[in-house]
């Protein structure tokens, strides 16, 4: 009897150990699902997290983060490592439901139309807002008109982020598509100063950047904001003494940060 019993009591315990594994293995990043948008032959993968409870006869905010040049690929995958945990975080889904989309860059392309001369440190861009977006944007384009045309996606409360590349594609499709955008928050990028006429005021933008950001110049943050203030805007800037390049961590720690976006709309 002893013998049985203590077969019987190993099975459990093995049990209750797969299950602990399964539920370690899950990642919540799994609540973005996987999506795909195809143009003439052209795909643009993405992921996208739907509000908790989502009800297609309600309506929702849409936001749109764009991220850095390294994670640019194909997995659909490596696009949530900054930024994601912000949304999936419970108070963000109770305090702020929202349709949240976080396309990838494939790695031969470009959120922005730029040359990019990697020989000098920080990085030297020379953006052509000028020529048409790159392919990876003009996805990116198509795809929100697409979204914002949904029922239940509140026109009047669609958002832009991004950080780094992502950065600079936040300058540039509030460029392109000024009617389009109630907010942008774009962090550690930069622009072109006289794009800025397109949307000075009517879209509030909150800016962030790193002063010791050694790969995309803090300055160039601040020559946008200068900018902006310049054609009558008002932008909201931070700039961190303490931050290099990754001022995105930072910036998504800021308290205030998705108040401050979700409280401006067309």
């Amino acid at each position: 009897m002893r013998s049985l019993f203590l077969i019987f009591i190993f099975s459990v315990t093995f049990l209750n150990s797969n299950n602990v594994i399964a539920q370690q293995t899950e990642s919540p990043k799994d609540l973005f699902s996987y999506e795909h948008h195809v143009v003439n032959g052209d795909t643009l993968n993405y992921r996208m997290l739907l509000p908790k409870d989502f009800d297609t006869s309600k309506t929702y905010p849409l936001v749109l983060l764009l991220h850095g040049a390294g994670e640019r690929g194909s997995d659909n995958k490596k696009q949530l490592t900054h930024g994601s945990a912000l949304f999936l975080k419970k108070i963000t889904r109770d305090s702020f439901p929202a349709i949240v989309i976080f396309p990838q860059c494939p790695q031969n392309d470009y959120w922005s139309k730029l040359d990019a001369d990697r020989s000098t440190k920080p990085i030297t861009f020379n953006y052509k807002y000028n020529e048409a977006p790159t392919k990876a944007m003009a996805l990116v384009i198509d795809l929100m008109t697409e979204m914002v045309a949904k029922p239940y996606v509140k026109t009047d409360q669609v958002y832009a982020m991004g950080l780094s590349m992502g950065g600079m594609g936040t300058f540039e499709i509030i460029y392109r598509n000024p009617k389009m955008f109630a907010a942008a928050i774009p962090i550690c990028g930069g622009g072109d100063p006289e794009s800025v006429t397109a949307y000075a005021q009517t879209i509030p933008l909150w800016i962030f950047h790193g002063a010791k950001d050694d790969v995309v110049d803090p300055k160039l943050s601040l020559s946008m904001a200068s900018a902006i203030i310049k054609a009558g805007g008002f932008p909201k800037l931070t700039l961190y003494d303490f931050a290099n390049h990754n001022s995105w961590d930072p910036a998504f720690a800021e308290s205030e940060l998705l108040k401050w976006l979700f409280s401006h709309t067309k």
